[in-house]
């Protein structure tokens, strides 16, 4: 047996116990907690309200393991098992252009990944969401949804994968660095049409009538000094009856959308405070963070795939015969997730860090007690558990638990 391959059953086996342990963690502990509403939210959240929490996070969590058994699965027919010499056999037989041949292959396995996850997908919006009241979304929605985001998706995609395959091909030793430049150019031309372009194609965005509301936002934004494109109702109830709001765009292009649950379940305080959260993120520039993170790792995965694609024993590793650039880079992004699971709780904290700042600022701008109020309506309303596992947690959870946000802001004094 080559090396890299008893190492990769090692790394898989392991990672998959750590997912599977962690998911029976949360599915007890949450369990345990289910009769009690924790003291800290007595008289503001039910028992009925935190027992549904309860059960819905339950029943996430037990659907997530289905999901990794799936996700092993697959992994494995695609690698162990041979389905990537399959899938570029065929294509061998009908495309001898190599860089043809690699997208095809590529593309060929996301979709075969896309298909078999299908179901999964399915069941998690039109029986465990609906179950549990959240899914609005029709089949005909769906549906929708799906071929526009295939569409997109190729739109997109499939230039920046020619791109990348192109540039692996002639660039020669440094083709990474020039690969990196073309996927940071890449992710900030989306970020800068996404709202005008991208967005509106998924849902509608209609300008936030004037009034009292209106009003409230417009004043907080000029307290912070603030200036967006417009504030902007999204039509987020024809999916879910979940609520949020967020800022989108850079630049010339910032906007502010609010779902239109949001408005319906919070009242103008509790939007302007969970608003002056979300600026928050942009006074401690914790976007350009997170950017600066993300391209920072893009870089040195780039650069550990450079070294990969030329060594046999990485493909020979994963049964893979043919050490192409297309396979190489199928193979590199099937089986990161295997090796970088124990990076995970490193983002998770960073980001955590960044939503405890992001809540001080809102208390700063507006008035932490109806930050408070809207997190306790938004757990409530989300269904979101008051009482997640610690190490669960840690690995998973990129906003801190309802128990340590709401003690932070009640000790903060009022704006």
């Amino acid at each position: 047996m080559n090396t890299f391959t008893l190492i990769f059953i090692l790394a898989l086996s392991a990672t998959t116990l750590l997912r599977v342990w962690l998911a029976l963690r949360q599915i007890r502990h949450v369990q345990q907690h289910r009769d009690a509403v924790p003291q800290a939210f007595v008289g503001q959240i039910s028992l009925e309200q935190h027992q549904k929490a309860a059960d819905y996070t339950v029943a996430k969590s037990r659907f997530s393991l289905f999901q990794i058994g799936v996700e092993v699965m697959l992994l494995l027919a695609f690698t162990l098992a041979g389905g990537i010499n399959v899938v570029s056999g065929l294509w061998a037989q009908y495309v001898d252009q190599p860089l043809l041949r690699n997208v095809a292959l590529i593309a060929s396995v996301l979709v075969l990944s896309s298909l078999v996850e299908l179901p999964l997908d399915i069941y998690r919006k039109f029986k465990l969401e609906q179950q549990f009241g959240f899914n609005t979304m029709t089949p005909r929605q769906y549906v929708q949804d799906m071929i526009m985001q295939s569409v997109v998706g190729a739109v997109l995609g499939l230039p920046l994968l020619f791109a990348v395959l192109w540039i692996i091909a002639s660039m020669g030793t440094y083709w990474w660095l020039y690969a990196w430049l073309v996927w940071v150019s890449f992710n900030l031309l989306i970020l800068a049409i996404y709202p005008n372009f991208i967005a509106p194609l998924f849902n509608k965005f209609e300008p936030l009538p004037d009034g009292e509301l209106k009003q409230g936002i417009a004043s907080l934004l000029n307290k912070c000094g603030f200036t967006v494109q417009g504030l902007f109702v999204m039509d987020g109830s024809k999916r879910s009856r979940h609520g949020n709001a967020y800022f989108t765009g850079f630049g010339k292009t910032k906007r502010i959308v609010l779902f239109d649950t949001l408005i319906k379940h919070l009242q103008g305080g509790e939007i302007e405070a969970v608003l002056a959260h979300e600026l928050g993120h942009f006074h401690h520039r914790h976007v350009v963070k997170r950017m600066v993170w993300i391209f920072s790792m893009s870089l040195a995965f780039l650069w550990v795939l450079n070294l990969l694609l030329t060594s046999p024993w990485f493909f020979a590793g994963l049964n893979v015969q043919e050490m192409s650039a297309g396979a190489g880079l199928m193979l590199f992004f099937l089986v990161l997730p295997v090796f970088s699971l124990p990076l995970q709780p490193l983002s998770s904290v960073y980001s955590r860090k960044h939503e405890f700042e992001a809540d001080a600022y809102a208390a700063a701008h507006a008035d932490g007690r109806d930050l408070v109020s809207a997190l306790i309506k938004l757990y409530r309303d989300n269904a979101s558990t008051l009482t997640p596992d610690t190490l669960y947690s840690l690995f998973y959870d990129s906003h801190p638990n309802a128990q340590q946000r709401v003690a932070r802001l009640q000790v903060v004094k009022p704006a």
